[in-house]
């Protein structure tokens, strides 16, 4: 994740009901440090698509994540980019997990998704993760599902 990457990131704006996932108001000095697990995702001439985390980043304030046996993995794609039924989401995240696996070499991946967010769950679930909890976040009362992907050894 480059400091520019990061700075557009911060500008990016979801319409409604995706709000949720904006950056306002967001450090981009945040996304650069290594201890938070960004990785940018970039097209063949270096454009940004959108981006990995791997860690505690994925994680929604009133969750239960208590067990670590999961590694936490979020991320997004550009705004003009989502909901054009290309498969972009399911290429970026399968992109993500091919290089968590690689590099970090999780025992299984976990994913939170607001629970609104159909377009994420079907394309988490097409890519093996199954449900594990519901909850609601103590943030702003939105309902989350926690998937996890066991990963084979």
């Amino acid at each position: 994740m480059t400091p520019e990457f990061a700075a557009e990131m911060t500008g990016w704006r979801y319409p409604e009901p995706y709000r949720t996932y904006d950056f306002t108001g967001a450090d981009p000095a945040y996304f650069t440090d290594p201890a938070n697990g960004f990785h940018a995702l970039v097209d063949d001439e270096g454009t940004l698509l959108g981006f990995r985390s791997f860690g505690p980043d994925g994680r929604v304030p009133g969750g239960i994540y208590d067990d670590d046996s999961a590694l936490d993995t979020g991320g997004g794609l550009r705004p003009d980019l989502t909901g054009l039924g290309r498969g972009l989401g399911r290429q970026a995240i399968a992109t993500g997990l091919a290089y968590g696996r690689e590099h970090l070499h999780p025992a299984a991946f976990r994913v939170t998704v607001a629970a609104f967010n159909a377009r994420a769950r079907h394309v988490v679930e097409s890519l093996g993760f199954e449900h594990a909890a519901t909850f609601t976040a103590t943030t702003d009362g939105t309902e989350f599902n926690i998937l996890v992907l066991r990963c084979v050894r």
